[in-house]
Parts: structure tokens; sequence; C-alpha cells
């Protein structure tokens, strides 16, 4: 007996694993395609981000940080479509501070234009040298370096929270 050479099934198969593999790679063709996407799941527009920053911030000057933070972001970002809150964390250790900025959907965040998001670093960085020379008794802001240089940033998505259960606080 001579084996039989391939039909088309097996060519057929190969080929749509192969666009499979494809769509997997990119989410909007695999969307689009409905591939591997569950009807629940938003699209990743339209869920929900925590922007993550981290700056250098020495210990003597955590005050004039969280007072420049107060005057200019705060307010800004308190008007802005999608804000959420936000966390301004310090790391004593490290002399950093770590900023989670919680916003409705992705692109409400990205959707902020970035001239508008630099006058607002500007406003920033001159609240905090006028900060700074209130508290460093020299009288001379520190030129026009910003005081808190950005570490890192980056996206985090929020995968859930556990609150304590108010039963269990203690009175």
């Amino acid at each position: 007996m001579t084996p039989r050479p391939p039909g088309r099934l097996p060519n057929l198969i190969a080929s749509l694993f192969l666009l499979l593999l494809v769509l997997a790679g990119r989410p909007g063709d695999a969307a689009a395609a409905g591939i591997g996407v569950s009807p629940q799941a938003p699209a990743r527009s339209e869920a929900a981000v925590v922007e993550h920053l981290r700056l250098r911030v020495p210990a003597a000057a955590r005050d004039a940080w969280l007072q420049a933070e107060r005057e200019t972001w705060e307010p800004w970002l308190q008007r802005q479509d999608g804000f959420q809150g936000r966390e301004l964390l310090w790391d004593g250790g490290k002399e950093e501070g770590i900023l989670l900025i919680h916003w409705r959907s992705r692109r409400q965040w990205l959707a902020i234009p970035e001239a508008e998001i630099d006058v607002v670093q500007r406003r920033f960085e001159a609240a905090a040298r006028r900060a700074l020379a209130m508290g460093s008794g020299d009288g001379s802001p520190a030129g026009d370096t910003n005081p808190f240089p950005l570490l890192s940033s980056g996206e985090l998505e929020p995968m859930g929270r556990t609150e304590r259960p108010a039963a269990a606080v203690e009175p």
C-alpha cells in the first residue's frame, strides 16, 4: 500500500492556526475578528488605568513637594474628564515620591494634550522652587531646573482591592 498524499484538510488547519497566531499578536485585529475577546471584558482603551510616577524628593524638600502638588497638579487634575483620585506616597529610605493617579479609562487619560500637561508641569516646577526658597533660608530658587525630577513613569492595570470589613475595624 502506498501512502496517500496529504489532503487539503491538514493545510487548511495549519493555515487557520497560523492566522490565529498572527491575530493573537495584534489585539485590535483579534478583537475585530471576535477571537479571544470576552464579551464582558472592556476594550483596553475603556479599561480603568492607574498612572504611576516616581520622583526624586529629598527629605528636606518633602513639604515643598507637597505644597507644589496642592497648588498646581491637584486643582488641574480635579478638572480632568475621567480623573478619579490620586495617592501621594513618600519612600523615606529612597527619598522618592510615588504618585498613583486613578483614571476611569485609558482613553480619557491619553486624551489630555501633551502641551497642556507641559504647562502644568512648568507651573509645578515654579511653585516647587518658590516653596524651596521659603524653606531654604537663602531666598533663592534653585534655578530653572525641576527640583523633583521624574525617575520613572508608567501605567498599571487595576486588578482588585481588598477592603477591611467594617466589623473588623477597632473602636
